[in-house]
């Protein structure tokens, strides 16, 4: 009997993204509206700035991962055109370097024989993407999918400061949206290295860390600038 088995590299591709792309939306919105408002910018150009934050962030975010992935998948389909050009040219020296490879993994040779010859029966091409490139269909590069999946969740991040602004008096812009924002960076962190199987303490501590030192660079950039022009 056969069970089944949860491995936690499954969840690689979407946690990166997703992780990152809400990350990126708290702090980097977080950090603008703070910036803003230790300027002296009124409420309606700290809303303002929020909200261009974030399209302007979600569109980043999207453009940046399309091309990115789309790179790391047009790198894939050269590797693979290459290899199915040395299959069908070198089908001997491709067997042997297959072999080769189990040696390497423990086999013994005449087993790591047998098997290259019996996978390439079945599948050259894939056993070479997996064994030799280290490709599988599982990883595979989704570039739109990684672009649409960065804009949501760096949206659904971005959102957060900005509900903060809302329900802040004025005044108090800055203490609430920084707490506020804080408090979502750990909860953020916790879930994501719960996730991945690590301490959700230490995932906390390093977001939230890295959270607060944005926006207090921000918050001391627009203290600065915001006094010197007026």
């Amino acid at each position: 009997m056969r069970y089944p088995e949860r491995h936690r590299t499954q969840r690689v591709g979407w946690l990166r993204a997703g992780v990152l792309g809400a990350n990126d939306g708290i702090v980097s919105t977080a950090s603008l509206v703070v910036g803003v408002a230790a300027g002296g910018g009124g409420a309606h150009d700290i809303l303002l700035a929020g909200i261009a934050g974030l399209v302007a962030g979600a569109l980043s975010m999207a453009a940046g991962e399309f091309v990115s992935v789309s790179s790391q998948a047009d790198t894939e389909r050269a590797d693979l055109e290459l290899e199915r050009n040395e299959l069908a040219t070198q089908p001997g020296p491709e067997e042997d370097e297959l072999a080769a490879i189990y040696v390497g993994r423990g086999l013994e040779p005449e087993l790591a024989r047998t098997v290259a010859q019996q996978l390439m029966k079945h599948d050259a091409l894939g056993a070479h993407a997996r064994d030799e490139l280290g490709l599988s269909e599982k990883f595979a590069a989704r570039p739109l999918q990684a672009a649409i999946a960065s804009a949501l969740t760096f949206s659904v991040g971005a959102v957060l400061p900005i509900l903060a602004v809302f329900l802040s008096p004025p005044g108090g812009v800055i203490p609430i949206v920084s707490g506020a924002s804080l408090v979502f960076l750990a909860a953020l962190g916790a879930l994501a290295a719960r996730a991945g199987g690590a301490s959700p303490w230490v995932g906390a501590g390093r977001v939230t860390l890295w959270g607060a030192l944005a926006m207090a660079v921000t918050a001391g950039v627009g203290a600065l600038f915001g006094t010197r022009i007026s």
